[in-house]
């Protein structure tokens, strides 16, 4: 079939705070980190043997996800970093360097490889995509989207001939200088070879350093376009979107966890909820140990995480609540992710607990 690779090594600095005791691809999105999602889905078509490359908060990923047995395939994984001063660093080395530094190890990469970023979810036909893949007999392809103008510069945007064979490729150009609207969506299919035109040793990237290379070197390098559900979370503005969506049901393979008590509420195990005492609309769903007092209201789509405590007279709206979170009577809180220690609102501006700036009072209800 083909081998794996998950590129988790960045410090998801666009996605803070979020990220500040997390690496990016444990985010959750219902209850399950996003890599959870691509492990299974790389499953799915037969892809049991999968490194990922690894640095900041990395044993969060390794502590989760184990040898990968659980979810039926092998995990490997690559530490990025060193010591420094005597204490062990994480240091990113690129993620074409990420993949070398696999290779020069233990020479992992013997057959064609499909590379997915960890902060993505994907329904992408990974099987039609080899397929394409070998039957042009590409040294790489990547799988591309078109995006609107106005978004370019959040991508790399690359230019095909009308076989697919990538011209140039361009690193988040401005609107006006983009020579196309065709993006990379971060999944690459690469062959063996495509290895040895990595440096070792050295901070190498895929898209601004390894596709301008073979770009150059007029290697058989191919774009796809595909048609499939690419939702990207590399902001936290998109992390609330993409929520939204996936609480209305508008992704597949994603299905809501717990018991669905009446339509579009569900629950975990063991809530305190006075139900006739409280306003819910769907689609919610609410965490174990979760309590909820008389004269709350929640208006979805919303996400009330394990051992959340919402406060008499308090009002959530559409808005993702991490677990633990307690909410103070009479507060309201609208189009939010919320954890016991930051507020973020859908534009991305953040609050943090205790600032007397800010009217809203939440905090840990551990404590």
């Amino acid at each position: 079939m083909a081998k794996g690779m998950i590129l988790a090594a960045g410090q998801g600095t666009r996605v803070r705070p979020l990220t500040k005791n997390m690496p990016k691809p444990m985010i959750p999105i219902l209850g399950k980190p996003v890599m959870e999602y691509l492990i299974e889905h790389l499953a799915r078509y037969g892809v049991r043997e999968i490194m990922i490359n690894v640095a900041f908060n990395h044993y969060k990923i390794e502590n989760y996800f184990g040898d990968g047995r659980r979810f039926g395939v092998e995990l490997g994984y690559s530490f990025e970093g060193g010591r420094e001063y005597g204490d062990i660093v994480p240091k990113s080395v690129g993620s074409a360097g990420g993949m070398k530094k696999i290779q020069d190890f233990g020479g992992f990469f013997d057959d064609t490889t499909i590379v997915l970023c960890g902060d993505a979810l994907i329904d992408l036909d990974i099987g039609m995509a080899l397929h394409e893949h070998r039957s042009k007999g590409a040294l790489a392809s990547l799988i591309a989207l078109d995006v609107p103008r106005a978004d370019v510069q959040n991508y790399g945007i690359v230019v095909p001939d009308k076989d697919g064979k990538v011209l140039s490729f361009q690193e988040k150009p401005k609107p006006a200088e983009a020579k196309s609207t065709l993006a990379s969506t971060g999944i690459y299919i690469f062959e063996p070879e495509v290895l040895d035109l990595i440096p070792s040793n050295k901070t190498f990237d895929i898209g601004s350093d390894l596709f301008p290379l073979l770009v150059e070197k007029k290697l058989p390098f191919y774009a796809q376009k595909r048609f499939f559900n690419w939702i990207d979370i590399g902001r936290v503005t998109d992390y609330w979107s993409v929520l939204q969506r996936v609480l209305r049901g508008e992704v597949a393979e994603m299905d809501m966890p717990g018991r669905e008590i009446r339509p579009g509420v569900w629950v975990g195990l063991n809530t305190s909820i006075a139900w006739d005492q409280v306003k819910i609309s769907g689609p919610v769903y609410i965490g174990s140990n979760a309590r909820i007092e008389p004269g709350a209201t929640i208006v979805g789509p919303a996400w009330i995480g394990h051992g959340c405590h919402i406060r008499a007279g308090a009002r959530v709206t559409r808005s993702i609540v991490f677990e633990y979170t307690r909410i103070a009577e009479g507060m309201n809180f609208n189009e939010v992710v919320l954890s016991p220690q930051y507020c973020v609102d859908r534009n991305g501006d953040t609050v943090y607990v205790g600032d007397d700036r800010s009217e809203l009072r939440w905090g840990d209800s551990r404590g």
